[in-house]
């Protein structure tokens, strides 16, 4: 790892940072203050619809302003939402922290972007081993963020209200951070070649494979693990105790980033995605097994090495669907895809868990879990039959 390649994954932690604190107090904080319980995860949802609406003006803004402008724009507005975050809370206001989070999700979807930006910092041959360690940086907020929203719990006397002023904190030193960095310089737009539209970009099996795993991969994710704390909460378990399976499930995610990218190098994403699957199945298994501390921090912790295999493989699947010039506008269309789908299952996890219970929201995630096996199996048959059908 180069030091640009060390500063962006410590940019990397520090948004996973902001991610799980939100994610382990928003749908808490919501619950405090919202006039119907199902509500309780609006404000988780508002983080990533925000991010939906975005990713076409972040797109726009990275090829205008190049990477390291764009994602300082998405760290202000990081800090400004969080800080908008506790006035709504120390106000009692759930619809101003609805839009709070709403306004924060143009960061979420802008950082979103840093594993394709640790593949500009480095040599082709070496883009799957950069995402993947970039990713690991992730680490950072496993071990930060948990902890971070249990101190900063009662700082003010309404509960986790500081744990937003704290956020604001982690946002100012990640723009530190940033300022160090240097980005290759993009060609001039117009010595650029038009490239593809779109559509034609889209309509690539491999891309919509990999558009459709890292989306869902992302849902099942989110889906399960946003709705965790409101769970535990409701199986009498305490926060801090929800605050460690929080942790552990991040350790999940991201401490594989150190070989990820070297098993992706050896067997090619595909086998390493449907490792994945496997996984996502476990977790699936472990969660319906129980409701004691051990059956949420082990099936959370599978959840997380699986969205990992499944993430990262996407992520280096869509790397060959694009040219130079259409980075901007691919990378938008997979980040937009990622956020549609954590804003429906968002939503879907708050209303399932507090009207259905914790069982009915593991045995409804086995739907999209399936779906990424079959678009798998799919590509992996449509390369087998072209290779045959390759002259020698």
């Amino acid at each position: 790892m180069n030091r640009a390649l060390w500063l962006l994954a410590a940019c990397q932690g520090l948004y996973l940072t902001n991610n799980i604190v939100f994610i382990a107090i928003n749908g808490l904080v919501g619950l405090s203050l919202a006039p119907q319980a199902w509500m309780a995860t609006l404000p988780v949802m508002g983080y990533v619809i925000g991010g939906a609406l975005s990713t076409g003006l972040i797109a726009r803004s990275q090829q205008r302003w190049g990477r390291r402008r764009s994602f300082q724009a998405g760290l202000a507005v990081a800090v400004l939402a969080a800080l908008l975050c506790l006035y709504a809370a120390t106000s009692r206001n759930f619809w101003l922290l609805c839009l709070a989070t709403l306004v924060a999700g143009y960061y979420n979807a802008n950082a979103g972007l840093y594993r394709f930006a640790a593949a500009d910092l480095v040599a082709p041959a070496q883009r799957e081993k950069a995402v993947s360690l970039v990713m690991a940086g992730g680490l950072l907020g496993a071990v930060l963020g948990p902890n971070l929203a249990a101190q900063t719990r009662d700082l003010f006397p309404v509960p986790f209200a500081g744990a937003y002023l704290a956020l604001a904190g982690v946002g100012l030193l990640s723009m530190g951070l940033m300022a160090f960095l240097r980005f290759p310089s993009p060609p001039p737009r117009d010595t650029l070649p038009a490239g593809r539209p779109l559509a034609a970009i889209l309509r690539q099996p491999v891309f919509i494979v990999a558009a459709a795993a890292g989306a869902l991969s992302f849902g099942v994710m989110n889906l399960l693990m946003a709705a965790t704390p409101l769970a535990m909460q409701q199986c009498g378990l305490p926060f801090a105790s929800a605050a460690v399976v929080l942790q552990w499930h991040v350790i999940g995610m991201f401490a594989p980033g150190f070989f990820t990218g070297n098993l992706i190098k050896r067997f090619s994403a595909l086998p390493v995605m449907g490792v994945g699957v496997l996984l996502n199945v476990a977790c699936i298994a472990v969660a319906l097994s129980g409701v004691d501390l051990h059956e949420f921090l082990l099936a959370l912790f599978l959840l997380g090495v699986g969205w990992n295999f499944l993430f990262t493989g996407s992520t280096t699947l869509s790397l060959s669907t694009y040219r130079p010039e259409e980075r901007d506008k691919a990378q938008g269309a997979l980040n937009f895809f990622v956020m549609a789908t954590l804003a429906c299952t968002s939503l879907a996890s708050g209303v399932l868990v507090t009207t259905q219970g914790w069982s009915l929201l593991n045995w409804g995630s086995l739907v999209p879990v399936a779906v990424t096996a079959l678009a798998l199996a799919w590509l992996a048959l449509r390369r087998r039959r072209e290779a045959v059908a390759k002259p020698a």
